[in-house]
């Protein structure tokens, strides 16, 4: 299959060779757990003759930029609109708060994409239609439209979410006894917003998963070389060491943000913190 229908024998012969699949296959998972275990490496690359590993991390640094943009426009959107919606229960900005962002969840990524780059880069030419731009600053004007493509993607669960639970400590003793004792309302809001975010943070958390796979249709949509093309392109010539190696990044990134988010919650909510 990765040589085609018509390769020789002897280039079959000199593939399960380069594989390794010549050998037994007690010593050929054997030796691919050493070698994961020792090195981090899936082994060498079919289509490119280089360490999956390699590929991987030369790629990881612009999706770790997408990621990390996308999950920050998704904290900067959903908690306004979650508190708006809550502050404003009933009323047509709940409504509309709680329509909107509903809406762009039957809209697929890549569609979403293409009217983005249609729209603020052929169109207004605003943002570029397309890669990446040195420095800091270039990086974060690269990343605007596919991070706001992907935000807008994973937003409405989190606002929905956050939203019901504020109005459940609006309605707690604690807030009545504040607004009691003359608080103002803005520090009150603080307390609530404080003790809603536990339910927020952990599917908060749990989206991250879904903000790495959405990198993976956006980056080719605004030609982005990150670990979304370079899997495109291992899928496309068969590539399994370094499909492998992808798949273990991601599961490993998807580990670290959920044991982060776990963290984040104990310093947020004080009884996870005292095991209670």
């Amino acid at each position: 299959m990765v040589l085609g229908l018509k390769a020789r024998p002897e280039q079959i012969a000199d593939m399960h060779r380069r594989l390794g699949l010549d050998q037994p296959l007690w010593r050929q998972f054997t030796s691919f757990i050493l070698t994961l275990v020792t090195t981090g490496d899936t082994g060498e690359s079919i289509a490119y003759h280089a360490s999956s590993r390699a590929l991987v991390l030369d790629r990881l640094p612009v999706s770790l930029w997408l990621v990390g943009c996308s999950a920050v426009l998704v904290v900067a959107i959903s908690l306004p609109l979650a508190m708006t919606a809550a502050l404003h229960k009933g009323t047509w900005i709940d409504q509309l708060v709680r329509v909107v962002p509903t809406i762009t969840l039957g809209m697929p990524e890549f569609w979403v994409g293409l009217v983005f780059v249609l729209l603020f880069a052929v169109t207004l030419k605003i943002f570029p239609v397309g890669g990446t731009q040195p420095g800091i600053d270039g990086m974060l004007y690269s990343m605007a439209l596919p991070s706001l493509t992907i935000a807008l993607a994973q937003t409405p669960f989190i606002v929905r979410s956050l939203r019901t639970r504020i109005l459940d400590v609006l309605g707690a003793d604690f807030v009545t006894t504040l607004r009691a004792a003359g608080l103002p309302e803005r520090a009150i809001r603080r307390h609530v917003l404080r003790n809603s975010l536990m339910p927020a943070l952990e599917l908060y958390g749990m989206k991250i998963s879904f903000l790495i796979g959405g990198t993976l249709v956006v980056e080719q949509v605004f030609g982005l070389r990150g670990v979304g093309t370079l899997l495109f392109s291992a899928i496309t010539a068969r590539d399994f060491p370094l499909i492998q190696a992808i798949a273990m990044y991601c599961a490993l990134g998807v580990v670290i943000v959920s044991t982060l988010v776990r963290i984040a919650t104990g310093l947020v909510d004080y009884r996870v913190r005292e095991g209670r």
